[in-house]
């Protein structure tokens, strides 16, 4: 590797890692700039999850004081996550059917605009909040079922799934952003454990890209982490709504304009 392309994929993660930590989309920047230098198209996606999942760790650090507050999510929300990402993973090694990556402006745009209009779908549905995770059965399987069809994407492709659990968290009822950006970040790192020990399976990563990227998938994390929960709560719902918006239109223009 050139140094241009060492400092490019270094930049690249950290960008995304960054992302990734306030509200998610980072492999939008590192599987893009691992195509511009010459990567094949699943070796590069298999790549960029492997040095997301590892740069993970840093985020994890960064919001650990918020999980003790969401534990019971947590361990109800592990298996789907784990399964799905085992199917998605699985998935994306044996099709090429192209029909499922022009859902993803779709689907990325819905969540955010689901996120973005939580309060007014409580307000409608009467609620102002929601009961416990354990008086709740029917927000309980809900939640365990959209965080399945997540994990499913999220080992596929995996761009924005952030985005999508946080949608998922603020209409269960979560309402503190800091604890839901720690929960997404345990769970996303979860799924993109799984597929990359898939893809490390079926010979798919580039070793010495995913190794320069890993470094500043890390650095990239633990900024957005420690930033993040500096940052008051409203602003940062604002941010994680750019996002999501830049996000669905730069994939729009991928699968239909460019």
């Amino acid at each position: 590797m050139s140094l241009v392309e060492i400092l490019g994929l270094a930049a690249s993660a950290a960008a995304a890692g960054l992302i990734n930590a306030v509200a998610g989309g980072g492999t939008l920047v590192t599987f893009p700039t691992l195509l511009l230098f010459g990567t094949a198209p699943l070796v590069a996606n298999a790549t960029s999850t492997l040095a997301l999942v590892i740069g993970t760790a840093g985020g994890v650090f960064g919001f650990r004081r918020h999980l003790a507050a969401v534990r019971t999510w947590l361990w109800r929300l592990i298996p789907p996550s784990l399964v799905g990402g085992w199917i998605g993973s699985w998935l994306l090694t044996h099709t090429s059917d192209k029909t499922f990556s022009k859902l993803v402006p779709f689907l990325i745009l819905f969540a955010t605009v689901l996120f973005l209009a939580q309060g007014l779908i409580k307000r409608w549905t009467g609620r102002t909040e929601t009961p416990p995770a354990a008086e709740n059965p029917g927000a309980v399987a809900g939640a365990i079922v959209f965080q399945f069809a997540v994990a499913v994407y999220g080992g596929y492709f995996g761009a924005g799934i952030g985005i999508l659990m946080l949608a998922s968290l603020g209409l269960i009822g979560l309402t503190d952003i800091h604890q839901m950006n720690g929960l997404k970040t345990v769970l996303g790192s979860l799924i993109n454990a799984v597929a990359a020990v898939w893809f490390i399976k079926a010979s798919l990563i580039d070793w010495p890209r995913a190794g320069v990227m890993t470094i500043g998938a890390l650095l990239g994390y633990l900024a957005g982490a420690h930033f993040s929960q500096r940052i008051p709560q409203a602003r940062v719902r604002r941010i994680v709504t750019a996002i999501g918006l830049v996000i669905a239109a730069v994939s729009f223009w991928k699968e239909f304009l460019k």
